[in-house]
């Protein structure tokens, strides 16, 4: 089968197109053709070692990135009893660990993926898993999101934050939303209550007394964040970069914070996304989709971090 092997970290010059063996399931495991995966920031901070992660994916060779899939069941490992032959699954597999869906055949645990709804696109199911499982999870598990709080969603026109909002709403969430003056029609789209235009507007001098705050910009925006909510209130924070003495104030104000959040693998939580993408409560924004030899350049757009909504490719 073909793959993209990443071959040493560093620029997308390393990641390279060859043939490898199609993989052989485990007993736990389901082989999955292919159709689509798309591609998130953590790719890239792998790929330039960046990541913890990437430390941790040094023992495997080949090493093959990617997490997001979707696709069709050829093979059923023999321990596996919820998926068939023909079955159209998607999930986020592996992670964190080596998922290695930069590829045309993937073996994938079984508890890791769920039925792809029939009224979307493989396209569209890849693009709904690691972005939407963490804007999932930050409000159900690292934090409670309750109907009528009072949220802000950092960066909410992109992968994370364009699911953030659209579930959010969904949760009954009042919703204050940053991102460029250009995404603003967009963002409200999504179902967003107010728009704040960051490069025009300091939200620590509009907003106070919120509730729960989604943060994956980082730095001094942590500490502003901390400082727009009211005692006792929550803050998820992305992987992004903040100090001991940030988390201090939070914690002088009694704050319900989850520093550092990693997504994590759940066929529970894939059932309820796709519930949302079946009943349409949720709908993922294709911003481009690539072919499978055209990885390198995907990696380069959603570097350039200009990208809306969500970066797929297709086999």
């Amino acid at each position: 089968m073909k793959a993209i092997i990443l071959e040493g970290f560093g620029g997308i010059e390393h990641l390279q197109y060859k043939d490898i063996p199609i993989p052989q399931p485990k007993a736990n495991e389901v082989l999955i053709q292919t159709k689509a995966i798309s591609i998130n920031p953590v790719d890239i901070k792998v790929r330039t070692r960046q990541a913890p992660l990437a430390e941790q994916l040094l023992q495997h060779c080949p090493l093959i990135l990617g997490w997001d899939i979707s696709g069709v069941v050829v093979q059923v490992g023999d321990t596996v009893s919820d998926f068939s032959v023909g079955d159209e699954v998607f999930g986020m597999v592996n992670f964190v660990g080596h998922g290695q869906t930069y590829a045309e055949y993937t073996a994938a645990p079984a508890h890791h993926l769920t039925l792809k709804p029939k009224n979307i696109s493989h396209a569209a199911a890849a693009a709904s898993t690691l972005a939407a499982l963490t804007a999932w999870q930050a409000f159900t598990s690292y934090g409670k999101l309750r109907p009528h709080d009072r949220l802000l969603i950092h960066a909410a026109a992109g992968g994370v934050g364009h699911f953030a909002v659209q579930i959010a709403k969904y949760l009954g969430a009042y919703i204050i939303a940053t991102s460029s003056s250009s995404n603003k029609d967009f963002v409200l789209s999504l179902g967003a209550d107010e728009h704040l235009d960051y490069r025009q507007v300091d939200f620590e001098k509009e907003l106070s007394h919120l509730d729960f705050v989604l943060e994956s910009i980082g730095g001094t925006n942590f500490q502003k964040s901390v400082s727009v909510l009211k005692p006792f209130g929550t803050i998820v924070t992305l992987p992004s970069g903040h100090t001991k003495e940030d988390e201090q104030k939070a914690q002088a104000k009694f704050l319900h914070a989850c520093y550092f959040m990693s997504v994590y693998s759940s066929q529970e939580n894939m059932k309820q996304i796709a519930q949302l993408l079946a009943t349409g409560h949720i709908k993922p924004h294709l911003s481009h989709i690539y072919s499978f030899e055209d990885i390198p350049q995907a990696h380069l757009q959603l570097e350039s971090g200009h990208t809306v909504g969500k970066i797929v490719i297709e086999f």
